[in-house]
């Protein structure tokens, strides 16, 4: 734990009162208005400056040209047939990142909309894999003022008026949105971000006399497994009149029906709605392109006592439509509001192509002198399936409460304008304990949080599929439990397609019953809507492209929570990538257990089978299987998930070393975190596979998996020789935790082989890889073999996370740490850019490849939280700090909410919005760790483990819980919403 006078000497890192006057506070301290003390702030008139992307070295250029014409060629073969590659370094957005990100709209896995900290809606990923970053600038609030008298009135966007989404658009005599009046300097403006909320205070803007304070909310409830789906998101808005007349006061929200960029398909259409608790708006049908499915927006506002709601349904943005933007501006300037029977307009005629139709709420109301008034729109869309490129449709997870009717973004809206005080207060009651710790500093408070940004706009998709949790159900009965055996039989693969085609699993009660579904494009049960237990219609693949996976009839009750995808990166397009879900796993262990129990079940059953179709390995030109049974895959794929795995064709991800351990480790993490037995013996068989799988690799018989001479491993372009630091200290954890596993579920057996291995090979790592102040980075000969690896104790951060015994003794920990804290951390200026990965002891940065010499986000705060849990807290948060300094602070590059995978020394981004920052939430795992955790050393289950005299390797005659002694329920001691 920090100690309590770590940071005494730590002035607040953001304090309000810089950016907003304190009378402005105190008039906007009520209703949650006034931002929170620890919260991410900017000035509306801040300059976004233009982000710049890494660029490989010439001798780097000249040592992967191979590569990249294959690439370059794979990516050509790709959009021939209508789809992206996963990985595509040659295509540019048409829009140039800035640093101009916020917080993003909506739950998780519908769709998701990110909002500018200056208030453009922009970073549209509606469609599975897609996102186009341009901001829809149509898409905006406006305020209209006018006081008792006449004398004083203003109209304005409210958004500063020099922002570069706008353009050459601004012209004196056009009829569209640059004729608005963007009137707003921004200069006494603020944004303020806690995700997932955000705080914009216009302190006298546009009208001197009248504070604003819009709020942002959407509904990212941890625990909650229902609202934490739902696509929409609430902006409420509080009105404080500081002058001595009346003021009325029009807020306008207009929406263009886009999803993003520009709208060439036409036939979309608008129609205005009516809808329960004052709550009244537009709705917005896009017919998407390419077969895609087809979404909805609603914006709303909720009419009241003191605020009434009018609407325009439709108006555009060129000169030939029948109201104009212009047309549209002038009227709110000249009455405030839209024309009631507008609610009663019926749908508005299709669009042509290329034309661009919005829609316009509007909410009036009368602010008293030093009176107060809260104002309130909502935001949602629909978009009920989810279609990937190969055919696939589910349906979405918010479709289990609404349905998948288009008018579902009505009672969405609604409910979002209903419940927003609710969620507000299960926010507030997650993050205060966090907020208000005064040990921890405040960068790492809000910093902590607003990393959870990427849950909702790293792509995520979260279906309404049943997920694998409930394979266990009627046939994991807890009389059955004892003196039991499952067995998993080996994929059998048909030479001539090179495809599983059975796969024969004998389960606790003897019997497997059929999986069945009931999605249909047409959205109906039919006797053509079965999917098999990758979740993927039947009808819509022929057998030859189905991966066998177990069976099992699903329940559908409230431990359902569905299937949940989450991109690597938006630049690398692959879901759930395991090596890189090894850091960010935390946050959802954390926040969403049943989320990420379900995700392990699903590389589980992925361990169990094989997938035998031919693909191309990009680095060296040869080919293989796409997926070899009892290898983790690197990813559930890219166009067709589940089905197709291992998107990843760069290297032979069979061959890596890291991905089997790492599955070891994080499942007996969780096991251990949560308590369920349940999930133990439903993943057990693949964990034993995976163990068994790695014995290939020990070619020396010491114990130890040894690489073989190429970037086999998350670090995939810095080659590896002989015994590693990364993947020997990641297996030895592996070793560690599957005979505690195997212990704790009666396969003594197991637990017994992996014991005798782990201590066969701790002192054989420790030989070839200890120098005396720490680990080198491999025992081969290159010039970077005794480079100082930031990484190099990943398997004892996940060993500590667990509960289990250190895997070396404690000075030989923190010498280790030390050494990277000193060089590593330290030599980067100063420590304040985070861990560079690669470091010679001469004090040089190691520049073997690109990724040696670029500071990764996610193994920074991983790394820090290393040194949390080995009682270094003080070079911890220094650690981690270098990542907010230059990723999040005002002196740095402009990474805030989309933080990137890496930077170079000179601040050059790689793989922005990336998944392995989530690795912050490490370190708050290691500060509050579970108490079934903190309990387990007492236990000490490797000390339990009792030796025969059994020689040998792994024993491959039984993959299967041999006794489960325990039943399947959580132990007294778990603190996590446990899904058995």
């Amino acid at each position: 734990m920090v100690s309590g006078n770590l940071f005494h000497c730590r002035k607040n890192s953001w304090p309000p009162e810089e950016y907003i006057t304190k009378t402005t506070l105190q008039l906007l301290d009520f209703d949650s208005a006034t931002p929170p003390e620890q919260a991410w702030r900017r000035r509306l008139n801040s300059h976004a400056n233009i982000l710049k992307e890494f660029s490989v070295t010439f001798m780097e250029a000249i040592k992967m040209i191979r590569l990249g014409i294959r690439i370059w060629s794979y990516v050509r073969e790709e959009a021939s047939h209508g789809r992206k590659a996963p990985i595509d370094p040659f295509t540019r957005e048409s829009c140039k990142p800035s640093a101009s990100q916020g917080v993003p709209l909506g739950g998780m896995g519908s769709g998701s909309i990110s909002r500018g900290f200056r208030g453009e809606f922009r970073q549209w990923q509606i469609l599975p894999g897609l996102c186009e970053a341009s901001p829809v600038m149509a898409n905006q609030f406006s305020i209209f003022i006018s006081r008792d008298g006449g004398n004083k009135s203003y109209a304005s966007v409210l958004a500063p008026g020099q922002h570069e989404g706008l353009g050459s658009q601004r012209k004196a005599d056009d009829e569209g949105i640059s004729s608005w009046g963007w009137n707003l300097s921004g200069q006494h403006s603020t944004y303020h971000a806690l995700f997932p909320r955000a705080w914009t205070i216009y302190d006298g803007e546009p009208d001197p006399e009248l504070k604003v304070s819009c709020r942002q909310i959407s509904p990212f409830i941890p625990h909650n497994y229902r609202e934490s789906s739902f696509p929409a998101a609430v902006f409420v808005y509080t009105l404080v009149n500081t002058g001595k007349e009346r003021a009325k006061v029009s807020l306008l929200f207009t929406w263009a029906n886009s999803i993003g960029g520009v709208s060439r398909s036409g036939g979309h259409v608008n129609e205005p709605f009516i809808a329960e608790d004052g709550v009244s708006g537009v709705l917005l049908h896009h017919k998407t392109a390419k077969g895609n499915p087809p979404v909805t927006f609603a914006i709303a506002a909720c009419e009241t006592q003191n605020v009434s709601v009018s609407v325009l349904p439709c108006f555009g943005l060129s000169e030939g439509s029948n109201i104009t933007a212009k047309g549209m501006w002038h009227k709110m300037v000249q009455d405030g509001q839209f024309d009631r029977e507008n609610l009663s307009a019926g749908r508005s005629m299709p669009s042509s192509p290329g034309e661009t139709l919005c829609a316009a709420v509007s909410a009036t109301t009368w602010v008293e002198p030093h009176g107060k008034t809260t104002v309130a729109f909502s935001l949602a869309w629909t978009s009920p399936k989810v279609k990937f490129s190969k055919g696939s449709t589910f349906r979405r997870r918010y479709t289990k409460f609404y349905g998948t009717s288009e008018r579902a973004a009505v009672n969405l809206a609604h409910d979002a304008l209903t419940n927003y005080k609710r969620w507000e207060e299960e926010i507030e009651k997650w993050q205060s304990p966090v907020l208000n710790d005064e040990k921890l500093p405040e960068w790492y408070k809000f910093t902590l949080f607003n990393e959870l940004y990427f849950l909702v706009a790293g792509g995520t998709i979260w279906i309404d599929t049943p997920s694998s949790s409930h394979l266990r159900k009627d046939r994991y009965k807890v009389a059955e439990l004892e003196n039991t055996d499952v067995e998993v039989k080996e994929a059998k693969v048909n030479s001539k397609q090179g495809v599983v085609v059975e796969q024969t699993t004998a389960f606790a009660n003897g019997t497997a019953a059929n999986g069945e579904q009931n999605y249909t494009d047409e959205e109906q049960s039919t006797d053509d809507s079965q999917e098999d237990d990758c979740g993927v219609p039947l009808s819509n693949r022929s057998s030859s492209q189905s991966l066998s996976m177990m069976d099992g009839r699903y329940d559908d009750d409230d431990n359902d929570v569905g299937r949940f995808l989450y991109l690597e990166g938006v630049e690398y397009i692959m879901w759930c990538t395991y090596d890189v879900h090894f850091y960010a796993s935390f946050a959802l262990l954390e926040l969403f257990p049943k989320i990420e129990l379900n995700i392990q079940r699903e590389f589980a059953q992925a361990v169990l089978c094989e997938d035998g179709r031919r693909v191309k390995f990009l680095a060296e030109g040869n080919s293989g299987i796409r997926k070899v049974r009892g290898a983790v895959p690197h990813d559930l794929g890219t166009h067709d998930p589940w089905s197709e795995m291992n998107a990843y064709n760069i290297h032979d991800t069979s061959k890596w070393k890291d991905l089997n351990p790492k599955f070891v480790l994080q499942v007996y993490r969780d096991f251990a975190a949560t308590g369920d037995m349940s999930f133990g013996v439903d993943v057990w068989p693949a964990v034993r596979t995976a163990m068994e799988y790695m014995d290939q690799f020990d070619r020396d018989g010491d114990g130890l998996i040894e690489n073989d001479g190429f970037p086999d491993q998350t670090y995939d372009t810095w080659t590896v020789h002989g015994v590693s630091a990364y993947c020997g200290c990641l297996w030895l954890a592996a070793l560690q935790a599957a005979a505690a596993m195997a212990h704790q579920l009666g396969d003594r057996d197991f637990a017994e082989t992996c014991k005798r291995k782990y201590l066969k090979a701790k002192p054989a790592f420790e030989a070839k890889l200890w120098n005396g102040s720490y680990f080198n980075y491999d025992s081969g000969s290159s010039s970077n073999s005794k480079s100082i690896q930031a990484d190099q104790l990943a398997g004892q951060w996940y060993t500590a996370s667990s509960g289990l015994p250190s895997l070396f003794d404690e000075p030989k920990i923190k010498s280790a740490l030390r050494k990277i804290y000193d060089f590593n951390v330290m030599k980067i200026k100063g420590g304040r850019m985070g861990a560079v990965n690669g470091m010679h002891p001469n004090g040089k940065v190691d520049e073997t490849c690109m990724q040696s010499r670029e500071i990764w986000t996610g193994v920074t705060y991983g790394l820090a939280a290393t040194m949390i849990l080995a009682g270094m807290e003080e070079e911890a948060f220094t650690t981690a700090e270098g990542i907010f300094i230059a990723g999040w602070s005002e002196e740095g590059y402009g990474y805030w909410f989309q933080t990137p995978e890496g930077w170079t020394l000179d601040g050059h981004y790689r793989s922005l919005i990336y998944m392995r920052p989530l690795a912050i939430w490490g370190m708050q795992y290691a500060l509050n760790r579970p108490k079934a955790i903190l309990e387990a050393p007492k236990i000490n289950f490797m000390d339990r483990i009792h030796l025969s005299p059994v020689h040998g390797g792994f024993p491959h005659n039984e993959t299967g819980v041999r006794k489960v002694a325990n039943k399947a329920k959580c132990y007294g001691t778990s603190v996590f919403h446990c899904a058995c």
